[in-house]
């Protein structure tokens, strides 16, 4: 990561500055189909293998493909029960697949994994228009290689799209630079709004670096530069509030409950436990803890951990996004510096601006958040760390102050070595070698490079390969290990398995996961339910218990109380009526976790009381070691 092939004499350099339609030269197309083939095969390899990954949504998608209104409203069940606890946006992709090629694993992951792909094009796309073919390579390669991208690119939950509609937005950015900039900024708010639909406020958190870059260096008057920000922020608030109006005028008693609020509103749940809620605690998420170890909410790192400027760097967060975000921040403030006297709409400091405020923006609010943090959210800062690695190290290899950039590269090859060789101690077991490998070979190259690395002529090259290589190495090393492993729970993490947690919330020895895992291991109970015919084959609190049995038998559950059982979802009343009018075959007690611990309700949700007057008007039986009780039997 210390200098590009393009910087060798062998190699024709392109400055997309002065010459922004030179010809391309002919290595730049196999170079980028090589990255993105490659791309696609570490994130498709094996995508099998992770099962249904999160259940909780898959249950969801599952549900998707069986009814169109549980689809557009995101429904844990295909009977229309209550809502997952996000928007649905990135279920419509995976539900649409599942009903294109049938349901099920791959028809579920591939669009995830192929967002992966389409991220790395884009954010090489965009580096390129400002620093060249070789900066939107390592860029897009920086990306490719983040564990926490690798992790979530194959996984179900909604960061993947979150993810590629906010790359979208940057690259439309970049594009407003070169002209027509309203229509590009009209599209870039577009991108932001449907990220909303996707994971709420977290969409918001790179608006900030987008309103700046508008502001500062799109070409035009000031009256210009405000017009096009209008035009952005209508697009968002249009291209997201067209689904808030859908679901507000839609008859409540027609629709499914939105899980996660406290009253049935998308615009709530936005504001409330899965929005604001997030940062300043409370609205169903514990506080935050900037004193102690003890971390941001139930299971420690998992939900959190310690909130403080190094949270990025600890030990759940830091090998998931950190390996190379210390590079990322000398070459911003690097960039920054040697750029500072350029004109107001030079594209190499409007790029920084971009990244580098979606960088520390989104750095800055996930380590002060004080409500639920878990560590896979930070995939949200892998296309901006990536972006200011490719443009930093390419502006400073061919910066004018040429000793300055020199030091600069090589303070940021060790920097990045000695942080890799302490992330690599965390799992000292895991290739022990790697570490010293690193370290070693990083302090070598850097070496080379002060002592004069720009007269090796030919040789330029091979600096190059070994700088990336010793560069990359851990984080490459790190992102494999992950995609050979199998993921799956509520909270998956990245790399080899740890003792100091992982397993996360509901998997394997997790709270709620033996129990939903007996129920739907229960070959009697499974055929039971698949006999049904009713709008719920049966009831059970909690998505920890609904979730896998609606995978293991394709029927519809109905998850009382939302994820945790503490949504006020359906109420007593409610629940009395759907099982008078036989909507509700078979209750299941005893395995979810029944009082909220993941939502907003509490222990006085409707989980509790609807299991005690199941207890009280109904009977128990055994059913392969499962409590059962059939609603539709008279006493």
């Amino acid at each position: 990561m210390t200098v590009l092939a393009e910087s060798a004499p062998s190699v024709p350099v392109v400055d997309p500055q002065e010459a922004p339609h030179a010809v391309r030269p002919r290595w730049v197309r196999p170079a980028l189909l090589t990255l993105l083939a490659l791309t696609a095969v570490l994130y498709l390899w094996g995508l099998g293998g992770a099962g249904w990954a999160n259940d909780y949504y898959a249950a969801a998608v599952q549900a998707g493909t069986q009814s169109w209104k549980a689809l557009l409203f995101g429904s844990l069940d295909a009977g229309n029960a209550i809502t997952v606890d996000k928007p649905p946006a990135s279920l419509w992709v995976m539900a649409l697949s599942g009903r294109l090629f049938g349901f099920g694993t791959l028809s579920m992951l591939v669009p995830e994994a192929l967002m992966g792909v389409a991220s790395v094009a884009l954010v090489y796309g965009a580096v390129r228009r400002v620093s060249g073919y070789g900066a939107g390579l390592l860029a897009g390669a920086v990306l490719a290689l983040t564990p926490v991208a690798a992790l979530m690119f194959r996984f179900n939950n909604p960061d993947a799209l979150l993810v590629l509609l906010m790359v979208v937005a940057g690259y439309c950015l970049i594009r407003a630079l070169d002209g027509k900039s309203t229509r590009w900024i009209a599209l870039a708010g577009v991108a932001i709004g449907f990220a909303f639909l996707a994971k709420l406020l977290q969409a918001l958190l790179v608006t900030p670096a987008l309103a700046l870059v508008v502001l500062v260096a799109i070409p035009g008057s000031v009256w210009h530069r405000l017009r096009d920000l209008g035009v952005g922020l209508v697009a968002v608030v249009v291209s997201a509030g067209w689904y808030l109006v859908l679901v507000s005028l839609w008859p409540s008693d027609s629709r499914p409950y939105i899980g996660g609020s406290t009253n049935n509103s998308l615009l709530q749940l936005a504001l409330g436990y899965n929005g604001l809620g997030r940062v300043f605690g409370g609205d169903g998420n514990p506080g935050g803890s900037s004193d102690s170890g003890e971390g941001g909410g139930p299971g420690g790192g998992m939900f959190g951990g310690s909130t403080g400027i190094t949270r990025m760097f600890d030990a759940s967060m830091g090998t998931e996004i950190s390996w190379l975000l210390p590079a990322a921040l000398i070459g911003l403030v690097a960039g920054l510096w040697f750029t500072r006297r350029a004109p107001r709409t030079d594209r190499t400091r409007a790029a920084l601006l971009l990244w580098g405020g979606w960088l520390l923006a989104t750095a800055a609010v996930f380590s002060f958040m004080k409500g639920i943090m878990h560590p896979y959210y930070t995939i949200a800062l892998a296309p901006a760390i990536a972006a200011v690695i490719g443009i930093s190290v390419r502006e400073l290899w061919r910066g004018k102050q040429f000793v300055l950039s020199r030091v600069v590269l090589a303070a940021m090859l060790v920097t990045t070595a000695v942080w890799n060789f302490i992330l690599l101690d965390r799992t000292p077991e895991w290739l022990p070698w790697l570490r010293w490998v690193v370290l070693a070979g990083s302090i070598v190259v850097a070496a080379v490079l002060l002592a004069g690395g720009h007269r090796l002529g030919r040789w330029t090259v091979v600096l190059a390969a070994a700088g990336l290589l010793f560069g990359l190495g851990a984080t490459a090393a790190y992102t494999v290990e992950t995609v050979a492993g199998n993921h799956n729970g509520p909270i998956p993490t990245s790399g080899p398995a740890r003792s100091d947690g992982g397993m996360g919330f509901g998997g394997p020895g997790g709270p709620g996961g033996p129990g939903g895992q007996r129920a739907s291991d229960n070959a009697e109970l499974k055929v039971m339910l698949a006999q049904t015919d009713n709008r719920w084959a049966a009831a059970t609190v909690g998505s920890m218990s609904a979730s896998p049995l609606e995978l293991s038998t394709g029927t519809s559950i109905m998850s009382i109380g939302g994820f945790g059982g503490g949504d006020n979802s359906p109420t007593l009343e409610q629940f009395q009526s759907y099982v008078a009018a036989g909507q509700v075959h078979y209750f299941i007690a005893g395995e979810g976790p029944g009082g909220g611990h993941h939502g907003p309700g509490g222990d006085s949700g409707a989980g509790t009381l609807i299991t005690k007057w199941v207890q009280q008007h109904f009977t128990a039986t055994d059913v392969g070691g499962t409590e059962v009780y059939d609603l539709t039997a008279t006493n």
